[in-house]
């Protein structure tokens, strides 16, 4: 691909140090600037080529029309706060770094998950407390429990891996990842109507989309076992809060963990404060390995862009139509976007181009 000349970039928010490090080693010239306002945001990103954010830090159009940038680094999975629409129309480059946080998020839900089969959180609690109530916080075994995940794209995999462990039977939902690959790592693939029924646990993992939002509502939660268990690490939106604080209130949901909210932090604590609620402050990718891959791997991205390289975790159409490609690179780019655009699945699958006798169309 051509080279896409890249001289200065902005980091919005805390990113590990190697991110700085080696953009600075490869000749880009980087500002850190945090807790920027939406109007002074707009006023800096002027000066800059690059933009490299984490999930705080929204993205609009009207940031995005008010710059000249050439790309724009998520470090980590998610882009909803970006507007990825807008960045194409401006022949913007959006890459995200869509392994990075993987194992992170992973072991979270899984850790909710058994907090929520034990009470783990509520029982330290109450121990802090001075109580000593062993029959309170009575729990129930993971061992011959289905699980079922919705979205089996890199995370959803490494929780079935890790909750089979468990003796836990793993079913699922995607509409991308093919059943014959998922059943080689042990989860059955079935539609969302045969999956609700048969959970005794629901673990979401895709992105927050039109297609995805209230995912799980009063709707669902009436075609769940009574008792069903949630967990929620992907984005806020996904589980209806307020079809889940009702499905809390009349038991048909015995549980939830959640990792993420629509508004963060969440101004109405109602599911916060409830009883049967394990909640996290968005911890899925706090950890140290995660925020340093995320960096480094941002940072590698765009040097490798910059000569001309390879393009790797482009989540926009704008590459194909701005670079120049063999017919070759263009085909695997096309397919690499598609897969890419999900992020780990649940998605609109959007293929940019198509190769057909030897032309992009």
């Amino acid at each position: 691909m051509a080279p896409i000349f890249i001289k200065t970039v902005l980091i919005s928010e805390s990113v590990d140090p190697r991110c700085k490090t080696i953009l600075e080693e490869n000749g880009i010239r980087v500002t850190e600037k945090q807790n920027m306002k939406k109007d002074e945001l707009m006023a800096e990103i002027k000066d800059y080529d690059g933009l490299v954010v984490r999930s705080a830090t929204k993205v609009t159009s009207d940031i995005i029309n008010a710059a000249n940038l050439k790309i724009i680094g998520r470090a980590g999975t998610g882009v909803d706060n970006v507007d990825v629409d807008a960045a194409t129309k401006k022949g913007i480059i959006v890459m995200n770094t869509p392994s990075g946080n993987t194992i992170s998020a992973a072991e979270l839900t899984c850790a909710l998950l058994m907090s929520l089969s034990r009470n783990v959180p509520q029982a330290a609690m109450s121990m802090k407390q001075g109580n000593w109530d062993r029959k309170k916080f009575m729990g129930a075994e993971l061992y011959g429990k289905v699980l079922g995940i919705v979205g089996l794209g890199r995370i959803g995999k490494e929780v079935a891996s890790r909750m089979q462990s468990f003796g836990m039977r793993t079913i699922g939902y995607d509409p991308i990842t093919p059943p014959e690959v998922t059943a080689s790592w042990g989860v059955e693939q079935m539609s969302l109507e045969q999956l609700w029924p048969q959970c005794d646990y629901i673990t979401v993992h895709t992105p927050l989309m039109p297609s995805t939002v209230g995912l799980l509502n009063d709707e669902t939660f009436a075609k769940c076992k009574k008792g069903v268990k949630v967990v929620n690490c992907a984005r806020g939106g996904i589980i209806d809060e307020a079809a889940l604080l009702r499905a809390l209130e009349s038991g048909q949901c015995g549980g939830a963990g959640l990792d993420v909210f629509v508004e963060e932090p969440p101004q109405n604590r109602s599911l916060v404060d409830h009883p049967n609620v394990i909640s996290c402050p968005h911890l899925g990718a706090s950890t140290k390995e995660a925020q340093a891959r995320c960096g480094e791997d941002i940072a590698l991205q765009i040097v490798d862009m910059v000569k001309g390289k390879k393009l790797v975790g482009a989540v926009s159409s704008t590459p194909l139509a701005i670079a120049s490609f063999d017919f070759g690179t263009a085909c695997k780019m096309s397919s690499v976007l598609c897969q890419q655009h999900h992020t780990g699945s649940m998605c609109e699958v959007r293929p940019f181009y198509t190769c057909k006798a030897n032309k992009l169309v």
